[in-house]
């Protein structure tokens, strides 16, 4: 009776390879993980992880593997994010033209009361929200089409380095669409070789981080003409 009960209660097999697949029930979940940050954020990473639960995807192919020491990984993660996004607005972004000051976000300068919903929108919306979807999601669904070979995984960075650009060309135009295909590029590189989500978590959290420290304490111009006046 109890064996019979618990057989009850295991998901239907058919149902988590319809959700791996590329059949209907399979393009129906894409569909609805895409629309999850039409309705809030970071929606569609949560749904992320629900299909890899529902569907069975081992937590390991979208990236979500133990570091070895999460120590290490945090202390990478925030040193590596934070010196990358310096260099991307000290000397990348004013060789690319882009203006001193980021026009969508000049409003935080000295804004005490925004910082709650930036903070949030930057750790939980970007780190946690944007990798899991383009890093790990992405490459687990494109690598299931194009397969893992060394082509492969290098037609997945770029396609994925192209939608992460595009995805802020709407908010922050033409230089957010620079910055965010170059950060895309180098994050897609890393996850492709290294399989593993959490410290691109962590960096681009504090890639971010930096970026809002930067301009709530209205240092910007000065960081973008640092090298060059």
């Amino acid at each position: 009776m109890s064996s019979d009960n618990s057989k009850e209660l295991i998901p239907d097999d058919s149902i988590a390879a319809g959700l791996r697949g590329f059949g209907p029930l399979g393009i129906l979940a894409v569909l609805i993980i895409l629309a999850g940050n039409a309705v809030v954020v970071p929606l569609s990473a949560v749904l992320v992880l629900i299909w890899a639960w529902l569907s069975r995807t081992p937590w390991r192919e979208i990236g979500y593997v133990r570091p070895r020491s999460w120590i290490t990984t945090l202390a990478a993660g925030l040193v590596f994010g934070a010196a990358f996004k310096l260099l991307m607005k000290a000397i990348v972004m004013p060789l690319l033209g882009a203006p001193p000051i980021n026009q969508a976000f000049h409003y935080l300068v000295g804004n005490t009361p925004a910082l709650p919903a930036i903070l949030f929108a930057v750790t939980i919306g970007a780190g946690f929200g944007e990798e899991t979807v383009f890093r790990g999601w992405a490459f687990e669904r494109l690598g299931k089409l194009f397969g893992s070979g060394v082509w492969a995984k290098a037609s997945i960075v770029l396609l994925t380095t192209v939608w992460f650009g595009w995805d802020h060309h709407a908010l922050q135009g033409l230089a957010g669409v620079q910055q965010a295909t170059i950060v895309g590029l180098v994050f897609g590189t890393i996850f492709a070789i290294t399989g593993r989500i959490w410290l691109l978590i962590i960096a681009h959290a504090a890639f971010d981080l930096t970026a809002v420290a930067i301009i709530y304490w209205d240092l910007e111009s000065a960081v973008a003409h640092f090298f060059f006046k």
